[in-house]
């Protein structure tokens, strides 16, 4: 009786976790005619009545000009009210954006997302799927928080599984009050995935990327440790007597701004994906700033810019990523970071006011002008530290 049971429960997860892949396989998501297939990362939006509109308004200049295949959209999206109906107003207008333009977007969740108001992960999640641009996937009650499923991309010509698209839901405080991880039901839900998928193509891996609010703790195992503080040297959140800065002998690219915040706890999740060897690199969220990559046992672990305006010169500073892979070799991909401030040309400039739309281009202006100052700012300090430590701390934004 008992082997019975547990061949019972055995069968059971394994159903669910064959569910949750299944439910995401009819996303309708594929290379294009020219074998091309590009991602916008949006993240830590936090959209409320106050910046929605120049936010949004960004968000679709953003994709008029990328035009992005898929957007993934990493947590902290919008703000949790004690009206659900305020909270669906925010949600309508950045879905919004997407619906639109015909573009499918992928939705999970952040610390803040649930932290307050009145909905819960699962009621904001079934909302976002009443949008028709929406992909996400609820996955129920499977695994862990809500918002980790995968998105197979199929080739160009539609007749095999070409790439895959991993989101998780990397919860938001544990027991402690400490920022969350990814748990292990959920890793074992990867592995699991990530061998069927396998299967699927012929025994070879099918080579992916990860999406995911909270940044993964082995971030600090990849860059450098010093004892002491120093010029865009950032404590370990944990323990305060451990600084991390760019290691000059790993593959960097981009800007840390700020220290990462991982979880207090690792479950593995990412020496699972190292092991599998089909993730390419992890993008993040969370800490607003920073907008860099750093290569660890070949996976790039990445850090994403807010993309918000709170129309002041430091938000002009924000934006979003673009991730491009190609079908004719999918065991590499190409990225780039766009900063708000440099979204924009004069002739850009021009094209939105002939257009007659006066509110994108008095947001375009405007986030350009206090970008000017911004970017001046920033670049002088990095300069300078260079100058002094002899140390590189700035790393092209693309790779």
């Amino acid at each position: 009786m008992k082997k019975l049971i547990s061949f019972l429960l055995v069968a059971a997860m394994l159903f669910c976790f064959a569910s949750v892949s299944f439910a995401a396989n009819s996303n309708g998501l594929s290379f294009d005619e020219n074998g091309n297939f590009s991602v916008m990362h949006v993240t830590d939006t936090h959209l409320d009545f106050d910046n929605i509109d120049a936010s949004v308004c960004l968000i679709a200049l953003a994709c008029d000009r990328e035009k992005p295949d898929l957007v993934v959209i990493t947590g902290d999206n919008v703000d949790n009210c004690d009206n659900p109906a305020d909270t669906k107003i925010l949600i309508d207008k950045l879905m919004g954006v997407f619906d639109e333009r015909n573009i499918p977007a992928a939705v999970t969740f952040g610390n803040h997302d649930s932290e307050s108001g009145a909905m819960s992960r699962e009621e904001l999640m079934a909302y976002y799927n009443t949008h028709p641009s929406s992909v996400s996937v609820d996955e129920g009650e499977a695994l862990s928080g809500c918002g980790t499923y995968n998105l197979p991309i199929m080739s160009s010509d539609g007749t095999k599984l070409a790439f895959n698209i991993w989101v998780f839901d990397s919860n938001d405080y544990d027991s402690e009050g400490n920022y969350d991880c990814v748990h292990e039901d959920q890793i074992e839900w990867y592995k699991s995935t990530s061998d069927s998928l396998r299967a699927k193509n012929g025994g070879e891996k099918v080579y992916s990327l990860v999406f995911q609010h909270i940044i993964v703790k082995d971030v600090y195992d990849a860059l450098k440790t010093v004892t002491k503080p120093a010029l865009f040297a950032f404590n370990d959140l944990y323990e305060q007597d451990k600084y991390y800065m760019f290691d000059p002998e790993a593959v960097n690219f981009g800007t840390l701004n700020e220290r990462p915040c991982p979880g207090y706890n690792n479950y593995g999740q990412f020496d699972a994906m190292a092991e599998k060897g089909d993730v390419l690199a992890m993008f993040t969220g969370h800490d607003h700033t920073n907008a860099f990559g750093v290569r660890y046992k070949g996976i790039d672990i990445t850090n994403s810019l807010s993309t918000r305006y709170n129309g002041d010169s430091f938000s002009a500073g924000y934006g979003y990523r673009i991730i491009d892979i190609s079908e004719a070799d999918t065991s590499v991909y190409k990225t780039k970071v766009v900063h708000w401030y440099d979204m924009f040309t004069v002739a850009d400039l021009a094209s939105l006011r002939e257009a007659g739309d006066e509110f994108a281009f008095s947001t375009a202006l405007d986030v350009t002008f206090k970008g000017f100052f911004k970017k001046l700012g920033d670049t002088i300090y990095r300069g300078f530290t260079e100058l002094v430590t002899g140390r590189q701390v700035t790393y092209p934004d693309s790779i």
